[in-house]
């Protein structure tokens, strides 16, 4: 009986074995799953050829010999099937108990088909000229019938949790599988061609070339574990509730002294080789400078990190006087994150900039720390979502005139809903929106919502002559402000007396010469500014001097301070004298009693804004107001 297909097999599946044992391996589900899939082929192969061997020597060895070696290769072929099935359920089973659940349950189905498989009659074939010969009866049709079975189910599973299944992943176990039915169809139609062990071998060249080459989790550069192999790795320790710590190793150009930038490739190298001897440990290159170190043991990570770090203070190089001073970032314990993801961002965030972190200091990841990125990754989304689903709402404060004794403009002040419909505090989206640059988009949304509601409601018909828009200190930064609001504002037919702009002082202290433009351009085109929040910073009197603000706005705080504090009174009324000297007018906010609005009357304040007149209001309930006070009076 012919066996050079299945010898093939066993040479293909022994090269197999030898590239894969001779590289770095990392400890995977799916690298084992791999290896017992692998194993099972080998032992399938090996008691294709024993079956083929007892059978055509029927006359040498005993029946049982025969019959049990023959029924054994045949349950081989559905233990293929099984650990084929297992494969692809590491992946979509990340959780230790689901897969232990799924195998279990798998597990008593093949054990079924084992048991019949061997309780069923077999019988032999013969040609009687070519001297082929072939086990046949109904062990040999349960096996097909078995296989055939677990192949429905492997495939079903690709198909139904192919969102769970790396796209590589269903390719390779697809093409393992097609390869290995069409052998077995072409077997089972014409017994005379044994493809089925050959077929299994090339299933495992297909997934070896495709997804288990461990060559694909190493780093060419430095010889570590790469990026890839440490969020399976982690990924698999989440899922299996395994805790670990890890350490982030951050070294940037800023972290030699000098130093020749020719050598910081060899320097690099050299603390590479120093932490790859380390055996406590698994070391990864998460990108080009930084590496990552993962520890099963919280007591055994900290004593290391102190061994690390003491050998890092001394210097490296042949002379041993190059200094190396990088940037720590240690997360004790893995439970603050969910899953990799959250925790490579986690340490992303702390180590995000290097020159933000004293120099050679070991940052620790808290639970406190990540519950607050977590609250801002969160809060991101929600700017997202609302962004993107029309949830941006424009409510305006009414800001009353001791002049005109009406109200004559208003602040208008962002506000977000979640998808409940519950409206978010601002000052719970808008630092991390200006944090992150969503503030550009939502500044120039609330922008289009004011001109649009100047335009519908002609609001100027009811006595209000402008209206007060925040800018953020990025939108200030932002080169292209000035042309896009004026854009906006034609769009809209919007007359540029009725937008008034609020800047704070801190809006200058990086992006001096872009605000100024951005100020000359609009005001140019007939828009005003005024200078919100006098009173919280420290040279506010010397920014009023040097920006072209028409309005300056007295901080709440400032204002409750006036009443509180004897020392306030004569530093609010020589700002009042200074600000009046360069003809500019004051409002006052945060004005929430009547003792509060006729003291600041008395004392000329141009403008008043507080809850004293009124909150915040939605545009049409502002709408109304100012339809009401001004038809009335105060």
């Amino acid at each position: 009986m012919p066996i050079q297909m299945q010898c093939c097999g066993l040479v293909l599946m022994a090269i197999l074995l030898y590239f894969y044992k001779s590289q770095k391996t990392i400890k995977l589900n799916t690298g084992r799953a791999f290896l017992n899939a692998f194993c099972m082929t080998f032992v399938c192969i090996m008691f294709d050829i024993f079956s083929c061997i007892v059978i055509s020597r029927r006359d040498v060895f005993p029946a049982i010999i025969v019959e049990t070696v023959s029924k054994t290769y045949l349950a081989t072929l559905v233990g293929v099937a099984f650990f084929a099935l297992m494969y692809i359920c590491t992946e979509i089973y990340t959780v230790k108990t689901e897969y232990d659940r799924i195998m279990l349950r798998y597990g008593f189905f093949v054990a079924g088909a084992v048991v019949l498989i061997y309780a069923l009659p077999i019988q032999f074939y013969s040609d009687g000229t070519t001297g082929v010969l072939y086990s046949t009866g109904p062990s040999a049709y349960a096996t097909y019938g078995f296989a055939l079975a677990t192949v429905v189910i492997v495939t079903v599973r690709l198909v139904k949790d192919k969102a769970k299944i790396s796209r590589n992943r269903r390719t390779a176990v697809m093409t393992w599988l097609g390869v290995w039915i069409l052998a077995a169809l072409i077997q089972f139609f014409n017994p005379k061609l044994l493809l089925v062990g050959f077929a299994s071998s090339v299933g495992m060249l297909v997934l070896y070339l495709r997804l288990e080459n461990p060559g694909f989790n190493i780093d060419r550069q430095t010889g570590l574990f790469n990026h890839e192999a440490f969020v399976q790795y982690t990924g698999e320790l989440y899922g299996m509730n395994e805790k670990f710590s890890a350490l982030a190793i951050i070294i940037t150009p800023g972290s030699f002294r000098a130093l020749r930038s020719d050598v910081e490739g060899e320097i690099i190298a050299e603390a590479v080789r120093y932490l790859a001897t380390m055996t406590d440990m698994t070391v990864f290159r998460n990108s080009s400078n930084e590496i990552l170190l993962l520890y099963h043991d919280k007591d055994t990570a900290e004593n290391s990190i102190k061994i690390i770090r003491k050998r890092f203070q001394k210097g490296w190089g042949k002379s041993g006087g190059i200094l190396v001073s990088p940037n720590w970032v240690y997360v004790p314990d893995s439970t603050v994150a969910d899953n990799t993801e959250e925790l490579l961002y986690l340490m992303r965030y702390v180590g995000h900039d290097s020159s933000e972190l004293p120099e050679n200091r070991l940052y620790e990841v808290t639970s406190e720390l990540a519950a607050q990125l977590r609250l801002e990754k969160d809060t991101e989304q929600l700017i997202v979502d609302a962004i993107t689903n029309d949830r941006v709402e424009v409510w305006f404060q009414p800001i009353f005139s001791t002049e005109d004794h009406r109200f004559t403009s208003a602040e208008a002040l962002v506000r977000i809903r979640r998808e409940n419909g519950e409206l978010v505090p601002p000052g719970l989206f808008i630092e991390i929106a200006e944090h992150n640059g969503m503030i550009l988009q939502l500044g120039e949304i609330v922008f289009r919502k004011v001109c649009r509601f100047i335009s519908d409601t002609q609001i100027q018909r009811y006595g209000v002559k402008y209206i007060e828009v925040n800018l953020s200190v990025v939108q200030c930064a932002y080169n292209e402000l000035a042309k896009d609001y004026i854009r906006i504002m034609e769009e809209n037919g919007v007359a540029p007396e009725l937008i008034n702009l609020e800047i704070t002082e801190s809006a200058s202290m990086n992006a001096r010469k872009t605000l100024l433009d951005n100020m000359k351009r609009l005001m140019d085109y007939g828009v005003t500014f005024s200078l919100d929040d006098f009173g919280t910073g420290q040279s506010n009197l010397n920014y009023i001097i040097d920006m072209p603000v028409e309005i300056v706005k007295f901080d709440k705080g400032m204002t409750n301070a006036y009443f509180e504090n004897g020392k306030a009174k004569y530093i609010m009324d020589a700002a009042m004298n200074m600000i009046r000297g360069l003809d500019l007018k004051i409002v006052s906010e945060g004005v929430e009693t009547a003792e509060q609005f006729y003291t600041m009357e008395n004392l000329g304040i141009n403008y008043i804004q507080g809850y004293y007149f009124s909150k915040p209001l939605p545009a049409d309930e502002f709408l109304e107001f100012i339809k009401k006070s001004n038809k009335t009076g105060h």
